[in-house]
């Protein structure tokens, strides 16, 4: 059956709800806004009922795939499961229904709230001090690069280039370009990790930050990381950890430790904030002491009282700061959420988390390097893996005439969401693997099951995999076309 858009099923004068009588002075738009800012007619929205509107949006909900109805194994993006507790209490009155413009001697709970989490994420960190500003981990990676910025020009250097990893997260060579330096690849070594080599033949003077993330993407920790930090600081440059991996050791290790100066995080990978759609988000940061003094304005802080009973304000007083990112102190939505996670796992259960995560990637790698599976799609780096792992579908393309993107498509009718394919750039064919520690060892083992079936099936006819999918709503889609020419408006 065909669905029609919500605009095919307008009706002129038809309500799903009527607002009451106004019981305030009526003011004339006129006298509110520039007549540069007033539209010309009335916005072109859908006239339905309220049921109409209601299954409109139902259906579409059922035809999209979602953590709550399958498996979802992202690669690098950690879609694990959302607590439904944690909406509970999000939704809370307090919560939900507090203003941004709130005066914090009103606001007293939600700035205590957001306080406790600036610590919590500080000592998951390892690192003092804490930004909740950003909004995204896009944002947070940008925030990191403007603070390196303003740390060398508080010191009279103006340096001009970013490093990134050939296994960086793809935002990172982007942001650095929005920020106005230069991005220079690093190598990777045969073990997965940093070449030392080429990095220490581009770490200048000239280098401003590397950007890297521990485990990389390709779910393998380096374990050269004091050996990086080292080389990065001697140069006097700063080192930025990308928080997209963090679900891999979480309570176990601390960039920080590490030598990290900067670090942001995810909280809808890491602390289960859904993803929604592109948003909200939250990327907060945190930074070192060198780098405290340039963090976004305002910044949440308790004033007097250490045993608890000081008041907290919204501090506007540092000269040195980058200003803000953004309108107001973040989606707080987001921060009860990822707070509530936190205090209802505590220390031992983050451990846990990272654990269980580590220990199902690589049950599930184990899995698909039986036989009928690794031929086809062998490992990039076969050692022990964090979170994540990578495969590469060259077997499956040179011995079966199957792409990766076919296998990725052919998984949506087994009712699995595809991993990340095409990336990292560097593994040929690559599928990037992320169970996190919310699936079961049976789903895990069905996923396995499946990759085996869709390769078998391929043995025999691989022209149903090219043709995948069979069973979702809509098949293959120009994607391409999609991201340069959208169609956002609605034309009758």
């Amino acid at each position: 059956m065909s669905v029609l858009t919500i605009f095919e099923q307008s009706r002129a004068g038809r309500r799903a709800f009527v607002a009451p009588e106004t019981d305030v002075p009526e003011v004339a738009v006129e006298d509110v806004l520039p007549a540069s800012q007033i539209r010309e007619r009335p916005a072109e929205l859908p006239e339905v009922s309220e049921p109409e509107l209601v299954r409109h949006y139902v259906t579409l909900s059922s035809k999209n795939f979602h953590l709550d109805q399958g498996f979802y194994p992202l690669g690098s993006c950690t879609m694990k499961h959302n607590p439904k507790l944690h909406e509970r209490v999000a939704a809370l009155p307090g919560h939900a229904r507090l203003h941004p413009l709130q005066d914090p001697q009103y606001a007293q709970g939600a700035l205590e709230l957001m306080w406790r989490l600036q610590g919590a994420l500080g000592e998951i960190a390892g690192l003092p001090h804490v930004s909740l500003q950003p909004s995204a981990g896009s944002h947070g990676e940008l925030a990191g690069l403007l603070l390196t910025r303003a740390y060398h020009e508080d010191r009279g250097e103006h340096r001009a280039k970013v490093l990134t990893p050939d296994t960086a997260h793809g935002t990172n060579p982007a942001t650095v370009t929005m920020a106005g330096y230069e991005s220079v690849k690093v190598g990777t070594a045969p073990d997965g990790g940093v070449d030392l080599d080429d990095l220490r033949a581009k770490a200048s003077e000239d280098v401003a930050c590397l950007m890297l993330t521990n485990p990389n993407t390709l779910g393998l920790f380096d374990r050269n990381i004091e050996e990086i930090a080292r080389i990065v600081h001697d140069v006097g440059a700063t080192l930025y950890y990308d928080g997209a991996n963090l679900n891999a050791i979480m309570g176990i290790a601390r960039p920080g430790d590490m030598g990290f100066d900067i670090v942001h995080f995810n909280l809808h990978k890491t602390f289960t904030q859904p993803h929604g759609g592109g948003g909200p988000g939250a990327g907060p940061i945190a930074v070192s002491d060198r780098i405290e003094p340039f963090l976004p304005v305002p910044q949440v802080m308790r004033q007097g009282g250490d045993n608890g009973a000081g008041r907290f304000v919204l501090d506007e007083d540092r000269p040195k700061s980058i200003g803000r990112m953004r309108g107001f102190q973040g989606n707080f939505g987001v921060f009860v959420r990822s707070y509530a996670y936190i205090c209802s796992l505590g220390s031992d259960g983050l451990r846990d988390v990272s654990e269980t995560a580590v220990l199902n990637a690589n049950y599930l790698k184990a899995r698909l390097a039986e036989q009928g599976i690794a031929e086809y799609l062998p490992v990039a780096f076969d050692r022990t893996c964090m979170h994540e792992f990578v495969l590469s579908g060259r077997g499956a393309k040179e011995k079966l005439g199957l792409k990766t993107l076919d296998i990725a498509k052919r998984m949506l009718d087994h009712g699995v969401h595809p991993p990340t394919v095409y990336f990292p750039l560097l593994v040929d064919e690559a599928l990037m693997i992320e169970p996190t520690e919310t699936e079961t060892r049976e789903r895990l083992d069905d996923f396995a099951e499946v990759v085996r079936s869709i390769l078998a099936e391929a043995a025999d006819d691989p022209s149903i995999a090219r043709e995948a999918p069979h069973t979702t709503p809509v098949r293959r889609l120009d994607e391409a076309g999609a991201a340069k020419r959208p169609i956002v408006r609605w034309r009758a």
